[in-house]
């Protein structure tokens, strides 16, 4: 149902889901008003949130950078020891922040989509209404500056404005759908030149206004009159170079053992001469376009779905809870399946049954094959339900899918203690971004 309603996806284009697939996607920019929205986004975050995070959450680099008129700023310059008992020096300091933003830097909070609820739950959302992952970042630009110079990302975005105006600039990519090895600044002649030319889109950005950019399109952005904050959903599309990198992925384990590949090259062989080197490389070429067409279709797909799945996070769970609920599972214990957790059946060579699920593949005896094959088809049961097993082995099988977090017990959150705040502290991560 999530999948057919796709509301985050929603939330953001205030249109249909194919429409947008067809017309926008990987295509073209696209910008939906807060009327069409309907919506100023506070409830994801807003100007107070921003400063309890800068101020009370403990973050960490990378978990903040921040820049001045198109230049990064040293880290050193906002960070500091956290004081006893908390003596790592990376830690963001508060008041050095405020002198840097009331002298007109711009700061960026990362990795928002593993820190802040609302935005853990939104981006993961939006990342099972697009099949592709996402991340979040958010832009904290001080009135009448600008963050980042003239630039592309090598990802798809969302701006959403969450608070005060910023005028958008928006021009035609230098390179179209750009990998990730093709970064902006490897084009900076190209794109400072494309800058002046004429902008597909210019335009000023209110609280609730969306703009959606394909990878490669250029974008700056200047505050106005006021403090202006805006999200950056990046979206980190699957690509087809993805599925050619899968495939060489596979040709290279396979190729290993080919012995004339392993074979050595002649002893004092002049490297710098192509034509002594030819007919190795004749050689070579020709074993790996061999064992190329070896490559089944279906084994690169399935690398290709591992890789993308271990990038994307489903619901979080709570351990605690969870332990809690899985000793207590009675028959009639309702069980869910893990919301936004990728999975699929396989057969198994030994006669089992391989749940997929998100990163891991978990081995079951085939007998549960019906059981499983039910909560994936509907989500949610009761564990007397789960078809083909006596009450005994149902609660067996419950217990281990929450246990491997396949599944977990709804409205169980506080079992573990009452009164806990699940908001998150910033501890460090890979949250490196999108530019803005």
């Amino acid at each position: 149902m999530e999948h057919e309603l796709r509301p985050a996806l929603r939330r953001c284009t205030n249109i249909d889901p194919d429409v947008f697939a067809e017309e926008y996607w990987a295509r073209r920019p696209l910008l939906t008003r807060a009327e069409d929205t309907g919506s100023a986004f506070t409830d994801l975050l807003d100007l107070s949130a921003v400063d309890e995070l800068l101020s009370r959450r403990g973050l960490r680099t990378p978990f903040l950078r921040i820049a001045k008129d198109g230049a990064v700023v040293d880290a050193k310059r906002f960070t500091t020891s956290g004081g006893a008992g908390a003596e790592i020096a990376d830690q963001v300091s508060s008041d050095a922040v405020l002198r840097l933003f009331a002298d007109g830097s711009t700061v960026v909070l990362q990795g928002l989509h593993r820190l802040w609820p609302p935005l853990i739950e939104f981006a993961d959302q939006l990342a099972a209404d697009l099949g592709h992952p996402t991340q979040v970042n958010a832009y904290i630009t001080p009135p009448s500056s600008r963050g980042f110079s003239p630039h592309y990302d090598v990802h798809d975005v969302f701006v959403l404005q969450v608070a005060g105006e910023k005028h958008w600039t928006i021009h035609e990519p230098v390179l179209r759908d750009p990998l990730r090895t093709q970064p902006w600044n490897n084009r900076a002649a190209e794109v400072a030149a494309a800058a002046e030319r004429e902008p597909v889109i210019d335009a000023v950005l209110r609280p609730g206004d969306v703009l959606y950019l394909p990878r490669g399109y250029l974008h700056s952005a200047r505050a106005l009159g006021e403090i202006s904050a805006h999200l950056t959903v990046g979206i980190h599309p699957v690509t087809r170079w993805a599925a050619a990198e899968s495939a060489l992925d596979l040709v290279r384990a396979l190729a290993a053992d080919d012995p004339q590949l392993r074979g050595s090259l002649p002893l004092g062989i002049d490297l710098a001469d192509p034509d002594v080197l030819r007919d190795d490389v004749t050689v070579v070429v020709s074993a790996l376009q061999e064992w190329l067409g070896r490559v089944d279709p279906a084994e690169v797909a399935d690398r290709l779905r591992a890789r993308t799945w271990a990038q994307v996070r489903p619901e979080p769970v709570a351990p605690l809870a969870q332990s809690v609920a899985a000793a207590a599972l009675t028959p009639e214990t309702v069980l869910r399946l893990r919301r936004r957790l990728r999975c699929s059946l396989r057969e198994a060579a030994d006669g089992g049954v391989t749940l997929l699920a998100g990163r891991r593949s978990i081995s079951f005896p085939a007998d549960v094959r019906p059981a499983l094959a039910a909560l994936l088809a509907t989500g949610e049961l009761k564990v007397a339900d789960l078809p083909g097993l006596e009450a005994a082995e149902a609660v067996a099988l419950a217990r281990r899918l929450l246990t491997e977090a396949v599944a977990t017990v709804p409205d169980s959150g506080r079992a573990a203690g009452a009164g806990t705040d699940d908001r998150h502290d910033g501890s460090r991560g890979n949250t490196a971004g999108p530019g803005r």
